[in-house]
């Protein structure tokens, strides 16, 4: 069972169908009032009831039961449930706002709350309130309305209670306020739905003052005569046909301000600005400055009682009115002021050398310039400067200086911004008493000290063949390449950047050196005596030959065109070249000959025998030879032998001869020098035939051959036990040597003697063994020739 709808004397039930119920019983019993109660029987096929007569705001016991048709329940349920409120009734409604309506009623026992309900035709606005008086909100203005209204509680709400018609009251105007003037508020509205009249009234928000009021039908009005710059509330209402008011709308609206008083103007004229002062106006809440000159509009606004207007421009006129605003509107601008700015920068400012040393400076004229000043300063710092009306002035200038020109113009403003600063450089200072040097035979070194002013140096040399040319910024220049033997005006002009050259400087003459001489030939007069020829080409000149070798320089000097060179060392290479001289300078060397004088001959030459038949001749290195060619000669024939060495061995050698000694020094290129040296006599010849016999009991003979008979001999011994040594006389062919050691083995040389008494050592060597016999001499056996033996 459940409950559907409740009621102040009502309550609404529903079930479900019980199987095997014919009819249903359903209790209502109050739980806090005795005796009263009601019971209602149904159908098995009525499944919903309505409980009426009930009593309102009570609480009740509701039992349901399903019986069968022999009348035993078959199932029962139970349940509470309240009633609600008694029906409320309405005492007034009535309208104070176009948008709500207000109704009071006497309060219902048991009511927790009521439901206010407020429809027209088809729309309902509902509004829950707990107490009297409540108010409907959202309902449209001067529109009839049948009000109602029900008790709530917890347990659902009463029947809507006796309905009352009441008409919400006309909607407000909707006020457009401005002020058109300092002294005036215009007010109007759009027209009102059922209203035949409006009231408007004006009070001073401050309270001070009278309140003005108008009945009106029209939808608009304007009060005058009122305070300027001053807060006003204005408040306006409809009314209908009944005369009632509707809503009320209150608006604050300010009139705008007058025109500010005593306007000043200050013009700064350092920044081009000009700061605008004036009294305030009353209700004013901001000010805008406007100054204007012609097209062009300069604004400025403010809260304050002054205000700067930036960026003027020079040589204008412009007409300067304040005008005062506030959230009403703007006053009228005051009566302009006239400023004149300071002038502008003079233009097109020119300046010449109308002649040397004066400078002429011209401009244009400019706008509301009484007077002008120009400044003209150096770059050494020294200024001058000239005060005139008109438009052009004249300074004293000088070469190499740039001078910075900037022209003012002034009146009662002030004086007239920096315009563009001109500057103008004089022609440089020309180099004087410059320096040329001949550093070579086609080469000039022009050097000055430094002028004001130049930037660059031209140094310009010119004669009948031609012109060189040599720029740079330093104060030297060097003049190549320049014709020798000839006669140039050189000139230093000085250059700048801003001027270009300076033409009028002093030049000089130089003469360049003569020109290289050319060797024609060189000729050998002797073995250290050397002629050079050359071809001449200056008169004034005096020439120079220099032979350069590696053992020092040798001169000659001549006027004409050729020179002798003596003493010149032997085995030398030499470079030979001429230079001319004269007052001029000195020219370049010619090209170079080169010259080879004969290889030395070798100053020490030694000649020793070797063998029999073989000499070694050797010698000192001859300077300059790089071959030898030596030659032994005598009637019995000659030995010859070429050696890049200082030594060879010639064979062939006559023993006993006399010789001639000459060799030839070769150098590299094929020079030749024949020397001679001292005769040469080979040694005398070896004796053949040398052999050893028994000379008594104790002496050993020696015998040879002798080549020749009137050589001398030496005759050696050599064994372990001794040495011996014997010298017979020339012609003698034999030696003794007694008192000799037996039982040794000895080797014999016999060689011829030598002036000296030297020994030879290239005689064959024999060896014999020398036995004993007791303690004699025994046999003498020939053993053979020593090993050591010279082939």
């Amino acid at each position: 069972m459940s409950i559907y709808d409740v009621t102040s004397r009502s309550i609404y039930l529903r079930w479900s169908k019980f199987s095997g119920a014919s009819s249903y019983r359903v209790t209502a019993t109050a739980v806090n009032t005795v005796g009263h109660s009601l019971l209602a029987h149904f159908s098995d096929v009525t499944l919903k009831s309505t409980l009426t007569s009930l009593i309102p705001n009570t609480v009740y016991a509701i039992q349901a039961e399903a019986i069968d048709k022999n009348g035993i329940i078959l199932a029962e349920t139970q349940t509470m449930q309240s009633t609600a409120p008694d029906i409320p009734v309405i005492d007034q409604a009535y309208s104070k706002l176009s948008n709500s309506i207000t109704v009071e009623w006497r309060a219902v026992p048991g009511a927790t709350s009521y439901l206010l309900s407020a429809q027209d035709g088809d729309s309902c606005i509902e509004t829950v309130v707990t107490k009297s008086p409540g108010t409907v909100m959202g309902l449209e203005p001067a529109t009839c309305y049948r009000i109602t209204i029900r008790s709530v509680n917890a347990g659902g709400k009463s029947r809507p209670s006796p309905s009352r018609k009441t008409t919400t009251v006309l909607s407000a105007p909707i006020l457009s306020v401005s002020s058109p003037s300092y002294d005036s508020i215009a007010v109007s509205w759009k027209a009102v739905y059922m209203a035949v009249g409006f009231s408007v009234s004006l009070m001073r928000s401050d309270g001070l003052g009278r309140m003005l009021k108008q009945n009106t039908t029209n939808t608009s009005f304007i009060f005058s005569n009122l305070d300027p710059g001053t807060l006003y509330t204005i408040k306006a209402y409809a009314w209908n046909a009944n005369g009632l008011p509707g809503d009320d709308f209150t608006y604050n609206q300010r009139t705008s301000p007058k025109a500010p008083a005593d306007v000043q103007v200050a013009f700064n004229s350092g920044v081009l600005r000009a700061i605008v002062s004036w009294m305030p106006a009353e209700g004013a809440l901001t000010y805008s400055v406007t100054a204007s000159s012609g097209l062009l509009k300069l604004k400025c606004n403010t809260t304050s009682s002054s205000c700067i207007i930036p960026s003027l421009q020079c040589g204008s006129e412009y007409s300067v009115s304040v005008t005062a605003h506030n959230d009403a509107g703007s006053s009228n601008p005051t009566d302009a002021v006239s400023l004149k700015t300071i002038p502008c920068a003079p233009g097109n400012i020119s300046t010449e050398e109308d002649e040397r040393g004066n400078l002429l400076v011209s401009w244009s004229r400019v706008n509301f310039g009484h007077y002008y000043v120009v400044f003209v300063k150096s770059d050494d710092g020294l200024e001058v400067y000239c005060n005139t009306s008109h438009t052009q002035c004249h300074f004293q200038s000088d070469c190499g200086f740039t001078y910075f020109i900037s022209v003012f113009a002034y009146n009662k403003a002030g004086q007239s911004p920096l315009g563009d600063v001109f500057n103008y450089t004089t022609a440089p200072c020309c180099p004087s008493n410059f320096r040329a040097v001949l550093v070579s035979s086609d080469t000039v070194e022009v050097s000055w000290s430094p002028v004001r002013g130049a930037e660059m140096y031209e140094t310009k040399a010119a004669s009948w063949r031609g012109t060189v040319l040599c720029n740079d910024t330093a104060t030297a220049c060097t003049l190549s390449a320049l014709r020798c033997n000839t006669r140039y005006n050189v000139t230093v002009y000085s250059f700048s950047e801003a001027r270009g050259s300076n033409t009028s400087c002093a030049s000089k003459y130089v003469a360049t050196a003569p020109c290289s001489p050319e060797i024609k030939n060189i000729s050998k007069e002797a073995l250290s005596v050397i002629s050079v020829h050359w071809q001449s080409n200056n008169e004034e000149a005096t020439y120079i030959v220099t032979a350069r070798g590696e053992t020092g320089l040798w001169h000659c000097t001549s006027s004409g065109n050729s020179c002798t060179l003596i003493n010149l060392p032997c085995g030398s290479a030499f470079s030979v070249s001429v230079i001319a001289r004269s007052p001029a300078g000195q020219s370049l060397p010619s090209y170079s000959v080169p010259l080879e004088t004969a290889p030395c001959c070798p100053n020490d030459l030694t000649l020793t025998q070797v063998t029999q038949s073989v000499t070694n001749i050797s010698w000192s290195i001859g300077m300059g030879a790089q071959t030898y060619a030596t030659t032994l000669e005598s009637p019995k024939g000659q030995a010859k032998c070429r050696t890049l060495k200082n030594y060879c061995l010639l064979g062939c050698i006559t023993c006993g001869t006399n010789y001639t000694v000459s060799l030839k020094a070769i150098s590299e290129t094929g020079l030749t020098s024949y020397c001679t040296y001292q005769g040469y006599s080979s040694s005398a010849c070896c004796p053949s035939g040398v052999k050893l016999y028994r000379l008594g009991s104790n002496g050993i003979r020696v015998y040879w051959r002798a080549s020749e008979e009137t050589i001398s001999y030496i005759t050696d011994l050599c064994g372990s036990k001794g040495n011996f040594t014997c010298t017979p006389s020339s012609g003698v062919s034999y030696c003794d040597i007694t008192e000799i050691p037996c039982g040794d083995v000895y080797t014999v040389v016999v060689s011829p003697a030598t002036d000296k008494r030297l020994k030879l050592t290239f005689c064959p060597k024999k060896i014999y063994s020398v036995t004993c016999s007791g303690s004699s001499v025994g046999m003498v056996i020939y053993r053979g020739k020593s090993s050591a033996e010279h082939v």
